[in-house]
């Protein structure tokens, strides 16, 4: 379990140790090429797997990336019905390729409205790569920040919480196991956060393209990467008080 950035000052790096992602821009990518809305969460998918590489390889311990939202569920029923399937497929035909690479996966949401396939898959996937020890990919499907607030809290409650303090209700959180993200990329040109890890996001540096989310290369995360390393990162204190390397002119 980590500790909250509101409580202690996180570990300084240069490259970000967790970066979190909303992957927004599949649908209209798709529609500029007069494609079907499905082939851009197609082409998405893709780039996650180049964006997990390329994450590993320059030495980010953990990416988070949103996949299905609570509010998802509100798109067209042929829509939500071709992303489920498609995340089963994923999961099927991507796991052993992570198991090889020493990723570990992990998938956060709520699984209750879930086919029972795919929560098998989602079991099964994680007990494979349980014991990797390269970077943590983890996947928020039927995910909110304000369920996995909640549902924390509940939890806490039903453990014995006399009292709900961060210490109480941080061990579980989806993510309470995890150091809060240090980086934020958003895709596709929105500038907001969008329901996604509102208790993680508290002090994470954020980063918002117009880049569709099929289009983000690995040059486009150096770009976001090379943002972030410019940026104080002072959780409360001064400029004065950073050390002189963390200090920006």
């Amino acid at each position: 379990m980590t500790t909250s950035s509101t409580q202690t000052v996180p570990e300084h790096t240069d490259i970000p140790r967790h970066i979190a992602v909303i992957m927004d821009g599949n649908g209209r990518w798709a529609k500029k090429r007069l494609m079907p809305r499905i082939m851009g969460h197609k082409k998405g998918l893709e780039m996650l797997e180049d964006m997990t590489a390329n994450c590993a390889r320059m030495g980010v311990e953990y990416l988070t990336v949103f996949a299905f939202s609570t509010e998802n569920w509100r798109r067209p029923v042929d829509e939500v019905n071709f992303l489920m399937n498609l995340f089963l497929q994923s999961l099927q035909k991507r796991v052993q390729k992570l198991h090889k690479n020493n990723l570990r996966l992990r998938v956060i949401g709520d699984r209750s409205r879930f086919a029972a396939e795919i929560v098998q898959g989602i079991e099964d996937a994680e007990a494979l790569t349980a014991a990797n020890t390269g970077l943590t990919l983890t996947i928020a499907a039927d995910y909110g920040g304000r369920w996995d607030i909640l549902h924390a809290a509940n939890q806490a409650i039903q453990a014995g919480a006399t009292e709900l303090t961060e210490s109480s209700i941080l061990p579980y959180l989806s993510l309470g196991d995890a150091p809060e993200p240090d980086l934020f990329i958003r895709t596709g040109g929105e500038t907001r956060i969008s329901n996604f890890l509102l208790w993680q996001l508290a002090y994470t540096e954020l980063y918002f393209t117009p880049v569709l989310w099929p289009d983000f290369d690995e040059d486009h995360l150096a770009t976001a990467i090379r943002s972030y390393q410019v940026r104080e990162r002072r959780f409360g204190r001064t400029s004065e008080q950073l050390p002189l390397t963390q200090q920006r002119p």
